[in-house]
């Protein structure tokens, strides 16, 4: 009987054990599951942590980048010169990016973007399609190519704005006809003339000059005809007189040209130049082959006025006297002792 409890006692101990032993590593698999998920929502943490300071990063880099390009564009839109547009833009790009130089050019070998033996790199300013210039490069690393193109891109765009201006300014001063400058324009320039002649103390002459039987040559051959023999005086003009000088069209057929710090003699010169080379021109236009001549008046400050008014009076009181003479001259005011031109 005792041999039974015994074996029964034992193999109640170790049933007792044997459940003690499973429910023992029940509990050490459930804390090890417990770890391990732990163990994975920490990582879950540290990588929500690493991504969201990754993407703090590059919100901060394009925040960075945009206020760059914000200021870059603000600084450049308060000038309206191109080369002081370039100067800001280049000073940016080596404050953002590394580079050893950049040179804006109006042109460039064919088929750009392209890398030169020597380093050299071409981007193409454009603005809808339109090609403004050129930025020739030198030592842009891999690593900030794509930031130099972003700034490069808004820049075209700011240098787009300044061309417009420029050529809205170039419009409203300048004949659409002739290409030479508006009245309105040619006489605040020959104002300003006048006054630098009066501070410096300089001479200073005035041509204006006519198209011999202008009317006749309407007459014949119509308007469109006359238009282009105006529009190729426009174009004998500016082939004979200098950078300095101030030409504009002063209504109708008649033409005006300021030279600055020129005598009496000089003026001559100059107006003998035009009138040969517009003697001397073969004008086809539409049917008609014409051959052309001008007269010429002109007027030296100050010894014939010191307004710009009394100037130009004394020049067209002078091709009033060329045309009475037989037309296709020049004569200036300073030769003749006229009366009066206002008697």
């Amino acid at each position: 009987m005792v041999p039974v409890l015994i074996i029964l006692t034992i193999a109640f101990v170790a049933v007792v054990f044997f459940l003690a032993k499973v429910a023992v590593l029940q509990m050490e698999q459930a804390s090890d599951e417990d770890v391990l998920r732990s163990k994975e929502t920490y990582q879950k943490i540290i990588d929500q942590q690493a991504k969201a300071l990754a993407e703090k990063t590059r919100l901060e880099r394009e925040a960075a980048q945009i206020f760059t390009l914000y200021d870059m564009t603000r600084e450049i839109n308060r000038h309206f010169n191109e080369q002081e547009a370039f100067n800001i833009f280049k000073r940016r790009l080596k404050e953002n990016i590394t580079i050893e130089d950049c040179q804006l050019v109006d042109e460039v070998p064919p088929a750009p973007p392209m890398a030169g033996p020597d380093g050299r790199e071409v981007f193409v300013l454009k603005a809808k399609e339109k090609k403004l210039g050129f930025l020739v490069t030198q030592g842009v690393p891999q690593k900030d190519r794509e930031k130099f193109a972003i700034l490069a891109h808004q820049f075209a765009l700011a240098y787009r704005r300044i061309k417009l201006y420029k050529d809205i300014e170039t419009l409203a001063i300048t004949d659409g006809l002739s290409a030479l400058s508006t009245r309105r324009y040619f006489l605040e320039r020959f104002d300003e003339e006048i006054k630098r002649a009066q501070a410096h103390k300089i001479k200073m002459s005035f041509l204006m000059l006519d198209v011999d039987h202008f009317k006749m040559i309407n007459d014949r051959h119509g308007h469109l005809t006359g238009d282009a023999v105006l529009k190729e005086i426009g174009a004998i003009i500016k082939e004979n007189i200098r950078e300095i000088d101030i030409a504009g069209r002063y209504g109708g057929e008649e033409f005006c040209v300021v030279l600055p710090e020129t005598d009496l003699e000089g003026a001559r010169v100059v107006a003998e130049r035009i009138r040969k080379a517009a003697e001397a021109r073969v004008i086809k236009a539409y049917d008609a082959v014409l051959s052309i001549t001008i007269s010429i008046g002109v007027s030296t400050y100050p010894s014939d006025g010191k307004l710009p008014e009394e100037i130009i009076d004394k020049a067209d009181w002078s091709l009033y006297r060329a045309k009475s003479q037989g037309r296709n001259c020049v004569v200036a005011f300073g030769m003749y002792n006229p009366p009066d031109p206002a008697s």
